[in-house]
């Protein structure tokens, strides 16, 4: 809410206050091959990174798959998302069809038949759908009734929708993460803030004040280059590679902008702290709207999987 999300426009709500999410997840994770969520980046990633914690456990490999049930449960079209994410999106379309390739010409064959009439274009269709083996039988019957025309699509395909900041830095140069504890977090103190840009690391080159360094190798640069406008970025450039300034010079820029940006975000969550009975109309009026929308979807999926007993 500090950070500017209109409750007006968007539906801020409690994951486990729906428990249809739980049931997507669980359904979603009885026709998702295992293969699919192993090759997911960013699990392969924290398995090498985090090698102190156990995640041999389902609930750490099936995480992109309950995210794909969060997506899906509102038929969301466009997902924000950062660039680390985008592997987690393509996930979920890949639970819900069976490939790019085959997905577009079955569309393309399903078009020419129903708009144009063209019998062949049904025959090949059908072939098509009878070839696929990432397919559930519910799913492939599914399939061919939308390409009769006695179906209908349950869950549309989502896009990831990226800013032109896809990617945020952490303090270590890594992805940001919680679990790399290399974050600056939205209601840091401003002290805080200083502390942890004012110590981060810099080019290794960069041993003593009159060396020289390369901004490439260096994690505030990332920063500069989201933060800050050309010109500081060429006076970054130039004094870093000539050593004309020091680590300490490049990273104020970076502080004055971080905390210009937190400050409104810090005020504003002050003031929501000393409501909290706002906040907690606001969230129980989005768990019940998202509820209600949940409810929906799980119907038609329950239907399409042979679940919808009466």
């Amino acid at each position: 809410l500090a950070a500017g999300v209109n409750p007006g426009s968007a539906t801020l709500f409690i994951q486990s206050r729906v428990p249809e999410h739980a049931e997507l997840h669980l359904l979603l994770s009885m026709v998702t091959p295992l293969g699919w969520l192993e090759r997911v980046p960013t699990y392969k990633d924290q398995q090498e990174k985090l090698k102190e914690l156990d995640l041999s456990t389902y609930g750490f490999l099936g995480y992109p798959l309950l995210q794909s049930a969060d997506i899906l449960i509102y038929k969301a079209g466009l997902v924000p998302v950062g660039e680390d994410q985008v592997a987690h999106v393509e996930l979920t379309r890949e639970v819900k069809k069976m490939g790019k390739k085959n997905a577009k010409l079955y569309n393309t064959l399903r078009k020419r038949y129903q708009e144009q009439g063209d019998a062949e274009a049904l025959q090949v269709a059908h072939a098509l759908l009878e070839a696929q083996q990432n397919i559930s039988l519910g799913d492939r019957e599914r399939l061919f009734g939308y390409l009769d025309g006695s179906g209908k699509s349950i869950l549309p395909e989502p896009q990831a929708l990226l800013t032109p900041a896809a990617k945020m830095p952490g303090l270590d140069g890594q992805k940001m993460s919680k679990s790399y504890d290399n974050t600056i977090t939205l209601r840091e103190s401003a002290e805080e803030v200083d502390r942890k840009i004012r110590t981060m690391p810099t080019d290794p080159a960069r041993v003593r004040r009159n060396d020289p360094g390369d901004p490439a190798k260096c994690p505030v640069w990332q920063f500069h280059e989201i933060y800050s406008d050309d010109k500081t970025r060429d006076w970054v450039r130039e004094g870093c590679t000539t050593a004309g300034i020091g680590c300490l010079d490049c990273k104020a820029p970076i502080i004055a902008a971080v905390q210009a940006e937190l400050e409104p975000m810090r005020a504003l969550a002050k003031e929501y702290s000393a409501d909290p009975a706002a906040v907690q109309a606001i969230i129980s009026e989005g768990c019940e709207k998202a509820r209600d929308e949940a409810r929906e979807t799980l119907e038609d999926v329950r239907e399409a999987m042979g679940l919808a007993y009466r």
